[in-house]
């Protein structure tokens, strides 16, 4: 299943990084990025969340609030927050439930290995709930940018 805009974004119910349950239905009236990575504390990853970091004011200042997603629980995440200190929650979707439907549970190749793993993606939600953008080329160093432009 592939998600556009204008689809229904599928809610979900994981633990954060503080083993809080986070539904997507709880930001209703909020402006949402929702930022699916493959790991914690990987080169990649930890660029693109340290620019939603050092860009926050600006997207809550803007109405967005911010929720990175990866497969990871939630005492990596913990680790993850407090080392690069990220102001926005982390979701342990270690089931891959939430993967699965949005669709960036895929499979991957490297070195002519296939493998599962997570397509680096960010869906940026309206108020209502509603997929205003699908983000598929994440540029890490300029994903603020992808996010706002």
């Amino acid at each position: 299943m592939t998600l556009k805009p204008g689809d229904k974004a599928p809610d979900f119910q994981v633990e954060n990084e503080s083993g809080e349950t986070i539904k997507l239905s709880d930001f209703r009236g909020k402006k949402v990025v929702l930022f699916f990575y493959p790991r914690d504390n990987t080169p990649t990853c930890t660029t693109e969340a340290c620019n939603l970091r050092d860009n926050y004011q600006s997207l809550k200042t803007q109405g967005y609030e911010v929720l990175g997603i990866s497969s990871d629980n939630a005492k990596s995440h913990q680790k993850f927050i407090d080392k690069f200190e990220l102001p926005y929650s982390l979701l342990a979707d270690t089931e891959k439930t939430v993967h699965e439907a949005y669709g960036t549970w895929v499979e991957k190749s490297m070195y002519g290995r296939k493998y599962m793993g997570t397509a680096r993606t960010t869906f940026v939600i309206d108020e209502n709930g509603v997929i205003e953008k699908v983000i598929s080329k994440v540029k890490a160093k300029e994903h603020t940018t992808q996010v706002l432009d």
